[in-house]
């Protein structure tokens, strides 16, 4: 029998055209193929792609320029840019080159001190607006013979309260030298500077029956000859287009807004707790009344209105009967009974 003879297995060679490859020669061939790696340039990256194009510009609303004057006598300035009345006020003392704490309060479209003119938290946009400044310095003593003095108290909105309205017949009313538009400045030498109305309303109401106090009042300064020097006041036209029923509602807090007129309902409303402002506190505030108003219009319930009411001005924390009161005076004008 013949023996098959061992034989080791060579390892496969590689192969290159069907022939095998020496280890030289596959040597060779990578380092080719590494050298044509390196001398090919690879693609640049792509470019950022451009960011998109701007969209128009907004439209900005046309700028807002009342014309003033100092209700004495003055020539007529241009004021804008003011969201409160604070600024307001600025705007005024720059213009006339005087200091915003001798403004006392303003009117509007009268240089008369006529409280049916004051301005409150809106200006319609074709107002004209008079500066009320600080005029004489006089100290009275008042003795309560009675409850309530006869004094109707209301604020500028920038620390000095005044007085609004004075109850004929009344302990007030007797005191020839107190006049409407007087802004209270101390009670007993304390000054109240920097209180709001119904804090002043207070102050007076608590002052005891059969004392005597003093009050220090700065009157609004009187025009004498400048009278007849007053220029007409032109229409606060320049620089708008507006409908001639528009407002604009400063406010404490935020920015000033241009609205349309209040309705009828808020009108009749507004005036309804304004009344009722006096005759719970002794005060009267257009502004308050309106926010009051604002915040009960939508309300189902009286205590839906009173929560709200508390979330705006929850620091004059009002009674509940002038609160039901208010709910009362809402429903009787959305029924019609005012």
């Amino acid at each position: 029998m013949q023996k098959v003879s061992g034989r080791k297995k060579s390892k496969q060679e590689p192969m290159q055209n069907g022939e095998a490859m020496s280890p030289q020669t596959q040597e060779s061939k990578s380092s080719a193929e590494e050298e044509e790696n390196r001398l090919t340039p690879s693609a640049p990256p792509l470019p950022p792609s451009p960011p998109p194009p701007p969209g128009p510009p907004p439209c900005p609303r046309p700028r807002l320029v009342f014309h003033t004057q100092l209700a004495h006598g003055s020539p007529t300035g241009r004021i804008h840019g003011f969201t409160n009345v604070k600024e307001l006020y600025g705007k005024i003392a720059e213009v006339f080159n005087i200091s915003p704490s001798e403004i006392l309060f303003c009117t509007l479209n009268s240089h008369k001190v006529d409280m049916q003119k004051l301005l409150g938290g809106q200006i319609g946009l074709e107002d004209f607006i008079f500066a009320h400044v600080r005029g004489e310095t006089k100290e009275v003593e008042v003795t309560k013979t009675e409850d309530a003095l006869g004094l109707t108290i209301t604020d500028n909105g920038a620390g000095y309260a005044f007085i609004k309205r004075i109850k004929e017949g009344s302990t007030i009313d007797r005191l020839k030298t107190v006049c409407v538009g007087d802004h209270i400045e101390a009670i007993n030498d304390q000054s109240i500077v920097g209180c709001r109305h119904y804090e002043v309303a207070k102050m007076l109401k608590e002052q005891p029956r059969g004392e005597p106090f003093t009050l220090r009042l700065v009157g609004p300064k009187k025009a004498f000859d400048m009278i007849g020097q007053r220029t007409k006041a032109p229409k606060s036209s320049e620089g708008k287009m507006v409908s001639g029923k528009e407002t604009l509602r400063l406010r404490s807090k935020g920015t000033a807004t241009v609205q349309e007129v209040p309705s009828e309902f808020e009108e009749k409303a507004i005036k309804q707790v304004d009344d009722l402002l006096e005759s719970y506190m002794g005060i009267r505030d257009p502004e308050l009344a309106t926010t009051i108003v604002e915040a009960g219009k939508d309300k189902k319930n009286p205590d839906d209105f009173a929560e709200a009411l508390d979330s705006v001005l929850g620091d004059f924390a009002f009674p509940d009967v002038f609160l039901f009161d208010v709910w009362g005076a809402l429903g009787d004008v959305k029924n019609g009974r005012v």
